[in-house]
């Protein structure tokens, strides 16, 4: 059906009659078609007055989790790095977000929603979209700020909008004033004003398939687009019994969303006349904030209540327990040190002492080199300085610079030697961490000659721990998220020459990860049988194996691993990486051949073999702190792919980062979902005042499918390694002192 660019009937892609635009039955006029071109002009005229007070206010959030007025964005940010979560609530929909404002100028937001199931009227369904928002420009006296965004731009398509907004602020009040397509669209105000430079921005595909791909073929497109705007002042502090109330921020906003649920069809068809739609587009609110939490109560739709509370992180500067301070910089000892025996017997107390397995020490003249494994704390630069304590009361007097070797799991992941009297003098107040690493040489790992008096430590060394778990899963269809908890008991007993046996035992106490769904995967089951694995096996042995990590050259590790290696597979995994300590780069080659678990995940197995492994390329990014990781071979299901990674790591450890996998499995014979993908946030235990190395881990994954899936081994040679670079030392200099 033939049209013109502006007017007409418009034909929604996929099933269903043309549908009149509003204020058919009469032609629209080549003033109508070029409403939307003026509105554009009119972004940059909210900075044709300078405002008088042009301080930084900080942003407050929107219902849908990113920065913004009540449902519309506006064109603010937070501060680098803020991490975000929370929820909204109003009745028949629930929104659950967390955010990420991963660079300065991009803006991240992954989001869970609970709808009315509007296919039947009555019940819920959940809903997943991954959100964008990027700064184009910031605002001057002059200029407004300015951003585009996409909304669900990852996602079923339900909430797809894509959107342009520019921001002024005047005093106290931020205005904002934007042009929305899509979802954000359906308030209709005006024609899509691209259409001007291409008459294919007027169709948008409204099919999605089994969802979770990227529409860009339909953004900003669609016959019709709206105008949104707001204000939002910031309230003077008021008097209240406690002392006075700030933060609160008053909002009212025209939104370009004319929906308040999908009851017409929408996305497959916009009828005008249906029941979903809202009773208006005027939403109002308020909402307070502070350093570390927004909430608030809006009336949107001029039918609900809604209230949506969110709670924020600057990984920067990230609360913090009050930790132990440093040992005491012992003084060196007086007189004669004694023979070998005596000095290594000495040191190899203080360093059990301090928390690590003493693995050598050998003296020659005025060096000494100390070999440890393990450690309570995470930097190269804090062990470093926790050894050099421990032994300085009873090495030599005549010793100057140490070397010292740190292990982890077995294998050399760093030597550096320091020197001595620079750590005494930081610690007496008359040098610095900065001197300590100016002074510091790092060495090749793995790498040196066997020095001549060599004292060996215990060749065997037990470690044993029990600690909570649990377990959270998205994307089930019947539920939105399903959880488990459970106590895991876990022993490694540490052997000559880097093998080790280790293992653990775990038991379900709660959660309802066991009711999932069965699998309905048309790969085979490496990991969609997930309930029947949590049902099964709620007394379960994780893993049990036999391990060697080693260093087969200077800056290079090797592992192999046999047994049961994961809650849902047994076999063999062997791995070799290359990581040269000043090199911002690594490679690394993991091939595995292994069988399905049994369900109880004790002893037996199944029938399921494969065969797979990857070649991995670690590089650090020279932008932001970031780091990218690129992965490609042969998945469980016997897939060929590649898997992207991207993330960024702070100085306080905190790191948060995305991948996604494509393989040669067609997007519908994955299923929902359509490619493996995920969001994870890693926080370090130190920060809340417990010396460990350990860490908290939060994956993010809408849907658990069968394609793109790896093996999971306990110890994989990059996350063991990567703290021993030269990268990790400088970051973690401030250390040497702490």
């Amino acid at each position: 059906m033939a049209r013109a660019a502006c007017g007409g009937l418009r034909r929604i892609a996929g099933p269903g009659p043309a549908i009149p635009p509003r204020g058919a039955g009469r032609p629209r006029s080549p003033a109508s078609c070029r409403a939307g071109a003026r509105l554009l002009a009119l972004l940059a005229a909210l900075g044709l007055v300078p405002a008088v007070r042009s301080e930084e206010v900080p942003a407050t959030a929107s219902d849908y989790g990113g920065v913004g007025l009540i449902e519309m964005r506006n064109a603010r940010f937070r501060p680098d790095g803020t991490l975000e979560a929370g929820t909204a609530l109003r009745r028949q929909r629930r929104f659950w977000f967390a955010g990420f404002q991963a660079l300065p100028w991009l803006e991240t937001t992954f989001r869970v929603t609970e709808r009315l199931d509007a296919t039947r009227g009555r019940g819920t369904t959940s809903d997943r979209a991954l959100d964008l928002k990027i700064r184009l420009w910031t605002e001057s006296d002059w200029r407004p700020a300015l951003a585009i965004g996409l909304q669900d731009a990852i996602g079923t398509g339900l909430y797809a909008g894509e959107y342009l907004v520019a921001s002024k602020r005047w005093w106290d009040l931020d205005v904002t004033l934007g042009i929305g397509w899509g979802r954000l669209g359906t308030g209709a105000d005006l024609g899509n004003p691209l259409t001007a430079l291409h008459r294919g921005f007027a169709d948008r595909p409204r099919s999605v398939g089994e969802g979770g791909t990227v529409r860009v073929p339909g953004f900003f497109r669609g016959e019709r687009a709206a105008v949104f705007a707001g204000l939002e002042w910031s309230v003077p502090p008021l008097p209240a019994p406690w002392g006075e109330l700030a933060g609160l921020r008053a909002k009212l906003e025209w939104s370009g969303d004319a929906l308040r649920d999908e009851r017409g069809g929408y996305p497959a068809r916009l009828d005008p006349r249906a029941a979903g739609r809202a009773r208006t587009r005027l939403n109002a609110g308020l909402q307070w904030s502070n350093g570390w939490m927004d909430a608030g109560l809006h009336f949107v739709h001029g039918t609900d209540l809604l209230f949506r509370l969110s709670f924020r992180l600057d990984p920067w500067r990230p609360p913090e327990a009050e930790r132990p301070p440093p040992p005491r910089m012992a003084p060196r000892p007086v007189g004669g040190a004694g023979d070998a025996g005596m000095v290594a017997e000495r040191v190899f107390a203080a360093l059990r002492a301090a928390g690590f397995r003493p693995l050598a020490l050998a003296i020659a003249g005025d060096a000494a080199r100390i070999a440890v494994e393990g450690g309570r704390h995470r930097t190269l630069a804090q062990t470093a300085g926790r050894v050099l304590r421990a032994a300085q009361p009873h090495l030599p007097a005549a010793v100057e610079r140490v070397e010292i070797a740190w292990s982890l799991l077995g294998v050399e992941v760093a030597r550096l030697e320091l020197p001595r009297r620079a750590l005494e003098d930081a610690a007496a107040g008359r040098g610095s961490a900065e001197e300590i690493f100016a002074g510091a040489l790092l060495l090749p790992a793995g790498g040196g000659d066997p020095w001549p008096g060599t004292v060996p430590g215990p060749a065997v060394g037990p470690d044993w721990g029990i600690e909570p778990q649990l377990r959270l899963l998205l994307g089930d269809a019947s539920r939105t998220a399903r959880w488990e908890a459970a106590g895991v008991a876990g022993a490694r007993l540490s052997l000559p020459a880097g093998f080790a046996l280790a293992g653990g035992v775990r038991q379900t106490v709660a959660g309802d990860l066991d009711r999932g769904l069965p699998s309905d995967s048309r790969l085979p089951h490496v990991r969609s049988d997930f309930a029947r694995y949590a049902r099964e096996g709620r007394t379960a042995i994780p893993a049990l194996y036999l391990e060697r990590l080693w260093n087969p050259a200077p800056d290079w590790f090797a592992r192999a691993t046999a047994g049961y290696l994961e809650p849902m597979f047994a076999g063999l995994s062997g791995e070799v990486l290359w990581r040269p300590r000043e090199s911002p780069i690594a490679l690394g080659l993991e091939l595995g051949y292994v069988a399905q678990r049994a369900f109880d995940q004790h002893f037996g197995l199944r029938r399921y073999r494969v065969a797979t492994g990857h070649l991995s390329l670690y590089a650090d990014l020279p932008w932001w702190n970031t780091y990218a990781v690129l992965r490609a071979g042969r998945y469980l299901a016997g897939d060929w792919g590649t898997t992207v990674e991207l993330g960024r790591r702070f100085d306080s450890g905190i790191e948060v980062g995305a991948f996604a996998t494509f393989t040669n499995v067609p997007f519908d014979r994955f299923g929902e979902g359509s490619f493996d993908k995920g969001i994870y946030v890693r926080i370090p235990l130190d920060l809340f005042g417990v010396e460990t190395r350990g860490r908290a881990e939060a994956l993010i994954r809408p849907v658990q499918r069968d394609g793109g899936q790896r093996l999971a081994v306990d110890n994989p040679l990059w996350e063991v390694a990567r703290d021993g670079r030269a990268d990790a030392l400088r970051r973690g200099a401030a250390g040497f002192v702490r």
